[in-house]
């Protein structure tokens, strides 16, 4: 791809004049050649020799059916007649519609299905990056001593990240192009997301992290830009469907290869104490993978035509065009169909519109800070004109649209696992076995001792030695010359308890288990420093279970959307899924069991991805083609800071009350989905 500043020119703004690239007629600036190029009289093409013109027929001529060159024809006859007599056209639209001509003149096949491919990649591995942290939590918690403040964080920055690098890669996207801004996105992502399964300390842990969360932000925006440009219209709402579905394909993913690879403990290594590397660092490095694959496929992709048009790179975008035709038409074992098309409508580029910055001018660093302040201007300058008097009212309806499905779509899906744990919780503690006033004297603990509740007890000469205490609390105790030795403990504290003359010996009882303990000649020897990935411990296995349910779940309703999106059309898809979503939410008041619970989940996602697909869509096609990335990449940002905001609201009345999450997700549903109704229908409408 040629490098958008080896003329070392950047743009400060542009009108809407546009001009007409290639020379002679056509109409409305956009030509076809007549015949095929001149050939002497005696030279034949060696596709289609031994071929007479005349005696090839359409084969569904003698059953009335139209030849495609018709309907073509008369799809633009219409979109003709759509304009009233005398009217005058937009540059952009003329544009548009010759755009539109192109690309329903190259067709849709095997170009358009492999771009499909790697850009489906691309999305897989967005919806990777949000499980990831949840998935490796449990047993990042010990490997790298996290407190519940540092697990929030890390939940936490993952959407942050994200959000950043939606607003960072969608506005560049429109600037330096679709194709590179993925690329560098992708690479960044694929980067630091290897970093981070070698990273020993929760600091770079996060970091790494953060920054993978930057990278893996921007494919979002830049995908469903990118692909939608090499779509015509009467596929473009079904295929951007279709490619909706490689988010629930990461999902599946991800909890299956989590599913595989974190409780395989065996599968680390370590290297001396300083260096350990479990199975939850291999899953994040298999994690990345999807990433990986796309970032090899887009090196054989060409850019976006339509941003290399906005762009006044007339050359590329024709040879790209020309590509795309030719691989499709000979996959259709038509190689003899010519690409056709002489003049294509671009902008114009006037002079006094640029600043030149001559390579004699500054430094190399002068030059490139310029260069990237001017970038940044035109980005910013990009995101203001989103609330221009045109796209106002488009952006307000969108932002209200991303917003409440966002806020209501994540917040769920943070509330039903951590429901589900929480009736766990519950089911445990009632079977949580409580012991009073008992007085053990000389006597060998050499078993676990697990959800157990001792009050006032006295442990007189007893030995603890080789045992696992789960969950387990001496409240108001006595411990008189006893020796605890090599002891694991999960939850297990000592509360307002008198310790005489007692040895812990290679424990992981440390001070802050002691509460309100008086400790009187009490010596702790060699206790385990650190924290450590206890390889007997049962890794629960629900979450990966819960997630993939829920990824699967989807299937349904992104093959039914996709198959109607252009019967039904977006408004109505969006509208009545979120509007049902709401509805599913009012079922959860009857949830009492996990399984109740699990099954609303399935019913919940596979109902909002319908709405999920149609918001995709129809964000595409509001927007003109230099302000479709920004805009996607900024109500993106908008979505995943209602992430935050509706994971944290939801979080916090986990085990408290119901009613708040229902209530204020079916709130947001159904405002969301009113708001819908109010889109303009775009089906028959031309990517401006």
């Amino acid at each position: 791809m040629a490098d958008p500043y080896q003329n070392q020119i950047y743009n400060q703004g542009r009108g809407d004049a546009y001009g007409t690239y290639g020379e002679g007629g056509g109409h409305d600036g956009y030509g076809y050649q007549g015949d095929y190029p001149p050939q002497e009289e005696d030279a034949a093409s060696d596709v289609t020799e031994g071929h007479d013109e005349e005696d090839q027929m359409y084969e569904g001529e003698y059953q009335g059916i139209p030849h495609p060159d018709e309907v073509k024809a008369a799809q633009r006859a219409a979109r003709a007649k759509t304009r009233t007599p005398g009217s005058a056209v937009s540059e952009l639209q003329e544009l548009s519609e010759q755009y539109e001509d192109i690309m329903e003149d190259c067709g849709h096949g095997r170009f358009q299905w492999t771009l499909f491919i790697v850009l489906g990649l691309a999305l897989m591995a967005d919806g990777v990056e949000c499980f990831v942290v949840a998935f490796v939590l449990p047993s990042a918690e010990k490997d790298l001593c996290l407190s519940n403040a540092e697990k929030g964080m890390l939940g936490l920055v993952v959407f942050l990240s994200m959000m950043v690098g939606a607003f960072l890669w969608g506005g560049l996207a429109d600037k330096v192009g679709r194709r590179r801004c993925l690329i560098v996105a992708l690479a960044i992502n694929c980067i630091f997301a290897f970093l981070s399964s070698f990273a020993q300390g929760y600091g770079f842990f996060l970091f790494f992290r953060l920054l993978s969360g930057v990278g893996i932000g921007g494919t979002v925006p830049i995908v469903y830009s990118y692909f939608s440009e090499f779509l015509q219209m009467d596929k473009r709402g079904e295929h951007l469907s279709w490619l909706c579905m490689f988010w629930m394909i990461g999902g599946i993913y991800a909890s299956f290869t989590a599913w595989g690879i974190i409780p395989r403990y065996g599968w680390g290594f370590s290297m001396g104490t300083e260096f350990q590397f479990h199975s939850w660092r291999v899953f994040v490095l298999v994690a990345a993978l999807p990433a990986i694959a796309s970032l090899v496929g887009l090196t054989f992709m060409p850019e976006s035509p339509r941003f290399l048009l906005e762009n006044a790179k007339h050359d590329e975008a024709w040879m790209i065009l020309k590509q795309v035709h030719d691989t499709n038409w000979r996959a259709k074992g038509q190689p003899e169909k010519v690409f056709t098309v002489t003049h294509i409508k671009a902008p114009k580029t006037a002079e006094d519109e640029f600043i030149e910055i001559q390579s004699a001018t500054g430094t190399p660093i002068q030059r490139w800070a310029v260069r990237s302040l001017t970038l940044g201007k035109l980005v910013l300058k990009n995101v203001a004109s989103l609330v221009s008097v045109e796209l106002r009212f488009a952006t307000l309806f969108m932002a209200v649209i991303w917003f409440c499905m966002a806020f209501s779509y994540y917040g769920l899906s943070v509330w039903f696992p951590d429901m589900i744990k929480h009736l766990q919780r519950e089911e445990y503690e009632s079977k949580v076995k409580v012991f009073h006033k008992v007085r053990v004297e000389n006597f060998l603990f050499n078993f676990s001792l697990e959800n157990q509740i001792h009050k006032e007890e006295e442990y007189i000469r007893d030995k603890f030695i080789s045992i696992e205490m789960k969950s387990v609390k001496f409240v108001d105790s006595l411990f008189e010359d006893c020796h605890f030795e090599d002891i694991k403990s999960t939850d297990t504290v000592f509360e307002n308890c008198t310790i005489r003359s007692t040895v812990f010996y290679n424990t992981d009882l440390w001070e802050e288990k002691f509460i309100d303990c008086r400790l009187e000649n009490t010596t702790f020897e060699h206790n385990k420093h650190g924290c450590h990935l206890d390889t007997m411990e049962e890794n629960d296995v629900l979450i990966y279970l819960v997630s993939f349910l829920g990824s699967l779940a989807v299937l349904p309703g992104n093959i039914i959307s996709a198959l109607f999106m252009q019967k039904i059309g977006r408004v109505k898809i969006i509208g009545g899924s979120m509007l049902i979503s709401a509805g599913c939410t009012f079922l959860l008041f009857l949830s009492s069991s996990q399984s109740a619970i699990i099954a609303l989940q399935c019913l919940f996602c596979g109902v909002s991805v319908a709405a999920w697909n149609g918001i995709e869509v129809v964000t595409v096609e509001l927007y003109p083609a230099s302000k479709r990335a920004t805009a996607f990449g900024v109500l993106n940002a908008l979505c995943k800071l209602a992430a935050v905001l509706g994971s944290s609201i939801f979080a916090s009345f986990v085990g408290v009350t119901k009613a708040i999450p229902i209530l204020l997700s079916f709130a947001a549903l159904v405002g969301g989905g009113l708001v819908a109704l109010r889109l303009p229908d775009t089906r028959e409408k031309i990517l401006l």
